[in-house]
């Protein structure tokens, strides 16, 4: 993706009852016994039911003052319940339908040919996270880093998400963590790959994060391992993520669709050809993957199994832009 690697989750309502039985509340015993057309048992202080005689069935319930206070307040707690669930159920569906209303934009904007250049962008605003000092990641920062040398081209990728962007804020604000994690979702989509759905609920950051932060293209395996575990990437995350270079004509298969042909060529190593075109194959990060045992692994298994590869990209994914956010308090 340009010229850094790392492009590369009770009150249940009572049934009310009747009685015309008496109540009495002893001021010597802990526990306030509570007749029904009963007598108190004196055989234990704990609730029992008793029948007197076989004519008129009798309860006798002993509680503590604590459960007849909850009982007391029962009738008016229900409503406070219910709304909340309402509540729940409400902001559930304005979720969802804001969540709809981004992919729609995204969509009217984005081609299979402007794909890899938005997928970029995601990889470039959550890969300045470290788990150290909890500093950078998916926080929509990338807006104030386009001058960086890393990020060159990235403010034309920008610009298309700008007009989807502005489409959705006129219905309802979003941020541009959340933006552009649900552009990357669907850039994935529209060239073939899985669909990944994305949590909204990002905040922004008002400043851009430190520099020096994504892994350089130049980095071996054994760095570039080093570099994803202080973002919270596993080596197979490393290496799932890195397949979004089939997409944007690094050589790897077709620049438009979204599959596993990084993987095959990885294993063919072109690069070691005489022909000097397969030498300009991939970055020097793709091909130190392969040459370590560990990230073989994981790229013969890509390889060979392209749905294992689609559901441990979206999995790697949704970790991606939740590396670092700050959500929005519901």
């Amino acid at each position: 993706m340009a010229s850094y690697g790392f492009d590369h989750s009770l009150l249940c309502p009572l049934s009310p009852f009747s009685c015309s039985g008496k109540f009495k509340f002893p001021a010597k015993t802990p526990l306030s016994t509570v007749e029904f057309c009963a007598k108190a048992s004196k055989s234990s202080s704990v609730a029992t039911t008793a029948i007197e005689d076989s004519n008129q069935p009798c309860f006798d319930v002993s509680y503590g003052r604590r459960e007849l206070i909850l009982i007391a307040t029962l009738p008016f707690l229900l409503p406070v319940h219910e709304s909340m669930q309402k509540f729940g159920v409400k902001a559930a569906e304005l979720g969802t339908t804001e969540y709809l209303l981004m992919k729609e934009e995204v969509r009217k904007v984005l081609s299979k040919g402007k794909a890899a250049g938005v997928l970029r962008l995601v990889f470039h605003d959550a890969g300045t996270f470290e788990m150290d000092d909890n500093s950078g990641g998916m926080n929509g920062s990338i807006v104030y880093e386009l001058d960086r040398p890393e990020n060159t081209g990235l403010k034309k990728s920008l610009k298309i998400l700008e007009k989807a962007k502005s489409g959705v804020d006129m219905v309802q604000p979003v941020s541009w963590a959340d933006m552009i994690a649900v552009a990357g979702a669907e850039a994935v989509s529209v060239c073939g790959g899985p669909k990944i759905p994305v949590q909204l609920g990002r905040l922004d950051s008002m400043a851009p994060d430190p520099e020096g932060k994504l892994p350089e293209e130049s980095l071996d395996a054994s760095a570039l391992k080093q570099c994803f575990q202080r973002k919270g990437l596993a080596t197979q995350e490393l290496v799932a993520l890195s397949g979004a270079h089939t997409l944007g004509g690094k050589g790897f298969g077709n620049p438009t669709v979204f599959d596993n042909s990084y993987f095959k060529i990885l294993l063919e190593k072109p690069w070691k050809s005489s022909d000097g075109m397969s030498s300009m194959i991939g970055l020097p990060s793709d091909r130190a993957l392969v040459e370590d045992d560990e990230c073989l692994r994981w790229i013969t298994k890509y390889a060979n199994n392209q749905n294992m590869f689609f559901e441990d990209f979206k999995n790697a994914y949704i970790k991606l832009v939740n590396s670092g956010a700050r959500w929005k308090n519901l």
